[in-house]
């Protein structure tokens, strides 16, 4: 299940700008201390970073590093299915000499041709301490604010979301996550959703399980408003597999997906799989045109189904 302020999570989704500083390998330390067990959010990562993401058109992706804490890219899209657009992305990090005792912020922001704007900043406020605010436009139209506070200890992390307070609507959205590590392998917690609005008020509990082995990762979240279990298994050095289920309590249904990632290193591609239980099948390749610095993107989608096919190729520069 997850958050619900988080971003889309199914396959085709935009994963969180900020990276995930969790490693899949928890048992390493020989220090005797049980590991951070990282954020709620990234709980599934694993296994959804192994399902493609989902293309359509034709796609340009022009990035330029312009120094060691400041990049650009522009991207063109062309589309059938939806109108053609342009986005340009700006990050600010920071940069090599700068640590997170420093307070140097990490800056984020998109803008589309239609005027929806995405920013993301991150402030570490200390050692174990850090802000994220979240602002989205829809054109000239506010959809999301929302402002986290996470404090990450030696083996737990507790965090506080509020999201879209509206003083005249008396609304509000609070979001509360903690994870504990139990043992090495073992890591559980829970994520308490709180909203308030004029026609409505409740909130929903949803407790969440992490068992990590040498190669795998399986992991469970359940609730009122349903279940959300994956499991992530690395092969070798190859070969990755990816198994999802979903079941919601709201809509009375449940899905099923499978993906893969293959790896060929040389001749640097990369190819992505996925299926579902919707009958859904789909796939990407990405092949490194060495020594040129771009990546051809080439992918298709099909849904059995609704008789529908999805193809897409893209052209990604720097």
């Amino acid at each position: 299940m997850g958050s619900v302020l988080a971003l889309s999570t199914r396959p085709g989704r935009q994963n969180s700008p900020f990276p995930q500083d969790r490693p899949l390998s928890r048992w390493d330390r020989r220090d005797g201390r049980l590991p951070n067990p990282g954020s709620f959010d990234g709980l599934h990562r694993n296994c959804k970073d192994v399902f493609p993401q989902q293309t359509e058109g034709v796609k340009l992706v022009i990035n330029k590093t312009l120094s060691s804490f400041f990049k650009v890219s522009h991207t063109f899209h062309l589309s059938a299915v939806a109108p053609s657009s342009y986005r340009f992305h700006a990050e600010h990090l920071q940069s090599d000499t700068d640590s997170k005792e420093t307070g140097s912020p990490m800056l984020i922001g998109e803008m589309d041709s239609s005027g929806s704007l995405n920013a993301h900043s991150l402030f570490h406020l200390s050692e174990k301490i850090r802000a994220k605010a979240v602002f989205q436009t829809q054109q000239a139209q506010f959809a999301t604010w929302q402002f986290e506070t996470e404090y990450r200890g030696s083996d737990f992390t507790a965090a506080v979301t509020m999201a879209n307070p509206d003083i005249l609507r008396e609304s509000v959205i609070m979001v509360a996550h903690f994870l504990q590590s139990v043992s090495p392998q073992l890591v559980l917690g829970g994520e308490l959703v709180y909203h308030r609005g004029r026609a409505e008020e409740g909130g929903i509990l949803t407790l969440a399980g992490q068992y990590s082995g040498p190669n795998w990762v399986a992991t469970l979240n359940a609730g009122k408003g349903g279940a959300h279990a994956s499991y992530y298994h690395r092969a070798n050095k190859q070969i990755q597999v990816g198994v999802e289920f979903e079941a919601s309590t709201r809509t009375q249904e449940t899905t099923f997906f499978f993906g893969y990632q293959m790896e060929l290193p040389e001749a640097k591609m990369v190819f992505k799989g996925m299926l579902d239980s919707r009958c859904i099948i789909g796939g990407v390749l990405e092949k490194r045109l060495y020594p040129l610095p771009a990546t051809l993107i080439m992918g298709a989608f099909v849904n059995h189904r609704a008789d529908k096919l999805q193809v897409g190729l893209g052209v990604n520069v720097g």
